[in-house]
């Protein structure tokens, strides 16, 4: 962990939307965290949403939505902060569509107990120090 799923609504062009360099700069934030979250058990995705329904729907309005997954045991201060520099990453990534057209964008952390996971990873051994 932590895990970060984009849903984004599929009314927004997918080469203007660039989900490729948003998926390296959000990895990028995280990693950046100081050692808050482990670099081997970052993974990030866009999920494009086909049918949803913003507001009343007499608009062709998009949305994306933020959702980064972590396991328990980070500061309130770690996980404000990883949360304010990862959400303005992602204003600054979309804000030239945002410019052009209506946009909602939002974002939340969802924190869970490890006890309710089950992994098997071995990318974290490339990350260790020796």
């Amino acid at each position: 962990m932590p895990h970060l799923i984009f849903e984004v609504t599929d009314n927004l062009d997918a080469a203007e939307a660039d989900v490729k360099s948003l998926l390296k700069k959000a990895n990028q934030v995280l990693i950046d965290q100081g050692g808050v979250f482990p670099i081997g058990g970052i993974r990030s995705r866009v999920v494009w949403l086909h049918d949803y329904c913003v507001a009343d729907g007499t608009v062709d309005d998009a949305f994306v939505h933020v959702t980064l997954k972590i396991g328990g045991g980070r500061s309130e201060e770690a996980k404000k902060k990883a949360g304010d520099e990862l959400f303005a990453m992602i204003c600054e990534h979309f804000a030239m569509i945002y410019a052009k057209r209506t946009l909602a964008l939002s974002m939340e952390i969802v924190e869970f107990s490890e006890s309710g996971t089950w992994k098997q990873n071995n990318i974290h051994a490339r990350y260790k120090k020796t």
